[in-house]
């Protein structure tokens, strides 16, 4: 395949799931994408039907499909980053990871959405095992929440020193980075992330903003590291940006719907 030469401005890529209550998935990855001024491309997954309150239906998107529209965007426009979110199964992480290798996607950010923020496991055992297998070595940066992270250390995680030892177990993995979020974790933890690159092991933290309208915190975190790659940052900036981004959106969280509201991702226009 013929990759394209790259965009006259920062182009990124979403392989995700759509969320049709837009709070999520790749409708908050271009807003992302959309906020920095990097053009917003995107390869669906699966569609959902949800929205403040959960999901009620998934249908998975066929891998071939999902990989045609990779291709689409790399041949003609191009790309400076990607970021995966949820892929679903492990017909669509085998395919994925197996086209990223060939093409050298760059600056690839894997969200891996295995477990969501209260613990609920949303990919089977098999699915996890071809993600950690195929698509880890391939990661600039894996942004697991603690679930994820214990699932993929092997390590129980209460305390700063646990995230920590996650970070570094993770990275044996083969992973160039790793950043393990603290939105799950409790008291004075809870918003502390830890970023370990194989050199430098960073905690970082910004303000806790009180809100329970958070949904999409995730999607819209990696989506930014994304963003800022793809505008040249290194990844210790992007990172830090990419929190400090996400912190005031949900400054601005929008109180929509009957249940937990997304993060407010064009805050200058809704202050």
């Amino acid at each position: 395949m013929t990759v394209s030469l790259p965009s006259p401005i920062p182009v990124a890529l979403t392989i995700a799931g759509s969320d049709s209550g837009g709070g999520a998935g790749i409708q908050a990855d271009l807003r992302t994408f959309a906020f920095h001024r990097v053009h917003g491309t995107s390869a669906l997954t699966c569609i959902t039907a949800q929205n403040t309150l959960g999901v009620s239906r998934v249908d998975a998107l066929p891998a071939e499909s999902v990989v045609s529209q990779v291709a689409a965007v790399v041949e003609d426009i191009g790309v400076q980053a990607v970021k995966t979110g949820m892929l679903l199964n492990q017909e669509i992480i085998a395919a994925v990871s197996k086209q990223a290798a060939e093409i050298h996607l760059p600056n690839l950010v894997v969200d891996p959405v295995m477990v969501s923020r209260t613990g609920a496991q949303l990919i089977d055992d098999e699915a996890i095992a071809t993600l950690q297998n195929d698509l880890l070595p391939l990661a600039t940066i894996l942004t697991p929440n603690r679930y994820e992270a214990e699932i993929l250390s092997g390590l129980e995680i209460k305390t700063l020193e646990d995230m920590q030892a996650a970070a570094q177990k993770i990275f044996q993995l083969g992973v160039k980075s790793v950043l393990v979020k603290g939105g799950g974790m409790e008291g004075e933890l809870r918003g502390v992330d830890v970023l370990f690159d194989g050199d430098r092991l960073d905690t970082l933290q910004t303000s806790t903003v009180n809100t329970t309208d958070t949904h999409g915190t995730g999607c819209t975190l990696s989506a930014a590291i994304a963003a800022n790659l793809a505008l040249g940052k290194d990844l210790h900036s992007a990172v830090r940006l990419a929190k400090d981004y996400v912190t005031t959106a949900l400054s601005y969280s929008l109180r929509i719907g009957k249940g937990q509201g997304p993060v407010g991702h064009f805050f200058p226009l809704i202050r």
